[in-house]
């Protein structure tokens, strides 16, 4: 059954087809509601009527730099857990060499 999801955006309402799970859909919606809430709150100078596109454009590139950050994260973790398993591997092997020789 198809699903669609409604969100408020600069007072117009937006509906969208639901392509992934509802409940994920609507998480990813109400964050995208919640940024750009929050960038229009660090814009109290300028009237959202006429910076629209302006508080869209600040939101995305507030969205694509915290997903970079987070692969940045992601990325460092994974190095570490690396380097990590790699030093328990090699004590295994040397336990094992000193049980075993």
């Amino acid at each position: 059954m198809e699903q669609f999801l409604k969100i408020d955006i600069f007072g117009k309402q937006y509906t969208f087809k639901a392509e992934t799970e509802f409940s994920h859909a609507k998480e990813v919606a109400d964050l995208l509601v919640k940024e750009v809430r929050r960038v229009e709150l660090r814009q109290p100078d300028f009237p959202v009527s006429n910076n629209q596109l302006g508080i869209m454009i600040l939101t995305a590139l507030n969205i694509a730099n915290d997903n970079i950050e987070i692969k940045r994260k992601h990325s460092e973790f994974l190095g570490v857990i690396s380097g990590k398993s790699a030093k328990l591997l090699n004590k295994v092997d040397d336990c094992l060499i000193q049980m075993f020789p």
